[in-house]
């Protein structure tokens, strides 16, 4: 009867531990991003340069630490920006300000709907984990982002 026990224990721990990582993960694939700052560094013929800081907010229990994170600026369901954050890392219920770079097309043109979306990876003890975000700025934080009139 022991062994029936302890066999017991553990598939109880084993599903207790899946069932908290997936609900983990979940969390994480929830994590909130914003725009904190954008800086136009130079403009030309060919296009618009800038710095930009993004807010990422962590609602999980996990510490997710990330790789460079390519993302891009989209406008009207067209590609008028592409960037890199830095690497970084997200404390458990906490948020981290990340900063980076980014290139908009000189023929960008007027924008009515801007999407900010990339796929940050995440790497945990034994995995890593693919998480797509998405940010809808407001049109007024649209036009500052990309520094239209």
């Amino acid at each position: 009867m022991k062994s029936s026990k302890k066999a017991g224990i553990v598939i109880l721990f084993v599903l207790g531990m899946s069932i908290f990582g997936y609900s983990q993960y979940v969390s994480a694939s929830q994590i909130g991003v914003s725009i904190s700052q954008s800086e136009l560094l130079n403009e030309d013929d060919k296009g618009s340069n800038y710095n930009v800081e993004l807010q990422f907010e962590n609602p999980s229990l996990l510490v997710l630490t990330a790789g460079e994170t390519e993302f891009f600026v989209i406008s009207n369901d067209e590609i008028i920006g592409k960037g890199n954050l830095e690497s970084f890392t997200l404390q458990p219920l906490d948020s981290s300000f990340v900063k980076g770079t980014f290139h908009t097309d000189a023929n960008s043109g007027e924008s009515h709907s801007v999407k900010i979306s990339g796929v940050t990876k995440y790497d945990l003890l034994v995995t890593s984990i693919d998480v797509p975000f998405v940010y809808y700025p407001t049109e007024e934080q649209a036009r500052e982002f990309i520094h239209q009139n």
